[in-house]
C-alpha cells in the first residue's frame, strides 16, 4: 500500500498549461476517485502519477520518497486503461504472466500469483481462453487481473468502464469496490461520470481546468459544495439554480426574491454578509423539491421521465429558468400542468455573484448533515 503526495505539480504543453500548481495528499488504502468535464486534467494527472507523463514543475512522493524522476517501471505502481489492450495471441494465463516475466519476477512466484488473481476476479476457468472468446466484462477482470499479479503500492484506474453496457458498468463497479475491500490497496480512480464517484468513492476529487475544485467524501461535496460548479456537477439530476436578489436582511434572517420578484424566501442569514439589493444564487437540488397545491415557486411542466420507482419533473419557471424536481413513485403530470414547489431552509444553498458557496452558521450545517445523512 501507499500514500501519495502531490506538491505543486504542473504540466505545460509547450506555451499551454494544463495543469496548475496542484497540491494533494492520497491516503494509504484508500479509494480516491478523480472527476471532472473532459479536458479538466484528470487523466494527465494521472499519468503523472503512473510516471507516463513527465513533470513541467512540482514533485511527487510515495511513502515519503520522491519519485517524479523515477520510470514507471520503478514506481511500484499498476495502471489499467479504458482500453483492456488485452494480447489477442496470448491465452488469459500468458497475458497475465508476460508483466511478470519482464519484471523478472521469480519462476516459482509467477503461477501462484496468477491463480490468485484469477480466485479474486472469479476468471480461473477463462484462464485458457484467447481474448477474443472473452465478453467485455471478461476482458475487463482479465486487465485487472495482469495488474493484480504486480502486487503493486496503488492501483492506477483511468475510465476503465467506458466501454461497457450500463448493466455491465454497474456490476463492474461494485466489483471494483468489493476488491478494494478484499486488497485494501490504495486506488486511484478517474472517471467523467460523476455517479461512479458517488459510488465508489471514499474520496472525491473535482478537477476543472486543471485546478482541484473541491476535495472530500461523496457527502460532503453533496452536502457542501464549495461553489457553484461543483454543486451543479455532483448530483444526478443536476442541482437546480434561480437568480435571486437580496431584498432585506435582519441580525440573522434574509429575504431572497427570486423568479423575478414572484416569490420571497425567508433564510437564515448565515453569515454570508451579503448586502441589500445584492445578486446572489439559490441552489436547489431535485430531490429537495416538494410540490404544494397552493402557493410556492410556480413553474409549468414540460416533460417528465417515469422511472417507476420515481418520476423527474422537468418545468420552467415564469421568468424561463429550468426546474428539475425528483418525485418518489408513479406520477401522472401532463406537459403544460402549473405546479408549485417549496423546499426545505436546510436544503437551500446560497452562491454569492462569483459562485462561491457563502459561509453557513455552524449549527445549520450540523442540522443539514443529519438531514442528509
Amino acid at each position: 500500500m501507499a500514500r501519495l503526495e502531490l506538491k505543486q505539480v504542473r504540466k505545460s504543453y509547450q506555451a499551454v498549461e494544463v495543469i496548475h500548481g496542484i497540491d494533494l495528499i492520497v491516503e494509504d488504502g484508500s479509494f480516491t476517485v478523480f472527476v471532472g468535464p473532459s479536458g479538466c486534467g484528470k487523466s494527465t494527472l494521472l499519468r503523472m502519477i503512473a510516471g507516463l507523463e513527465e513533470l513541467s514543475a512540482g514533485e511527487v512522493h510515495i511513502d515519503g520518497q520522491r519519485c517524479d524522476h523515477l520510470v514507471p517501471s520503478a514506481r511500484g505502481m499498476a495502471m489499467v486503461f479504458q482500453s483492456y489492450a488485452l494480447y489477442p495471441h496470448m491465452s488469459v494465463y500468458e497475458n497475465m504472466k508476460f508483466g511478470l516475466v519482464n519484471a523478472k519476477t521469480p519462476k516459482d512466484q509467477i503461477a501462484p500469483r496468477i491463480q490468485h488473481a484469477a480466485d479474486i476476479l472469479q476468471i480461473t476457468t477463462l484462464l485458457q481462453r484467447r481474448p477474443y472468446q472473452l465478453s467485455g466484462g471478461q476482458s475487463q477482470r482479465v486487465a485487472i487481473g495482469r495488474a493484480i499479479v504486480k502486487e503493486p503500492k496503488a492501483f492506477l484506474f483511468d475510465e476503465p468502464l467506458s466501454n461497457l453496457d450500463a448493466e455491465l458498468r454497474v456490476k463492474m463497479r461494485s466489483e471494483i469496490v468489493a476488491l478494494h475491500r478484499r486488497l485494501k490497496t490504495t486506488m486511484i480512480y478517474v472517471t467523467h461520470d460523476q455517479v461512479e464517484a458517488m459510488t465508489m468513492a471514499d474520496r472525491i476529487v473535482v478537477l476543472r481546468g486543471g485546478l482541484v475544485e473541491q476535495a472530500g467524501t461523496p457527502i460532503e461535496l453533496y452536502a457542501r459544495p464549495v461553489n457553484r460548479f461543483v454543486a451543479g456537477f455532483i448530483g444526478a439530476p443536476q442541482m437546480n439554480f434561480f437568480a435571486g436578489t437580496v431584498a432585506s436582511r435582519s441580525n440573522d434572517r434574509l429575504a431572497v426574491v427570486i423568479d423575478g420578484g414572484r416569490q420571497i424566501l425567508d433564510l437564515s442569514q448565515r453569515g454570508s454578509g451579503l448586502g441589500t439589493n445584492e445578486a446572489c444564487t439559490l441552489g436547489v437540488r431535485p430531490e429537495h423539491l416538494r410540490a404544494v397545491d397552493q402557493g410556492g415557486l410556480r413553474a409549468k411542466v414540460e416533460a417528465t421521465e417515469v422511472l417507476g420507482s420515481e418520476t423527474v419533473i422537468h418545468a420552467r419557471t415564469g421568468i424561463g429558468e429550468t426546474l428539475t424536481a425528483t418525485m418518489r413513485g408513479i406520477l401522472d403530470v401532463r406537459p403544460g400542468t402549473e405546479l408549485g414547489f417549496v423546499a426545505d431552509e436546510a436544503f437551500v444553498h446560497i452562491f454569492d455573484s462569483s459562485g462561491k458557496t457563502l459561509p453557513t452558521l455552524r449549527d445549520w450545517q450540523d442540522d443539514y448533515m443529519s438531514a442528509v445523512a
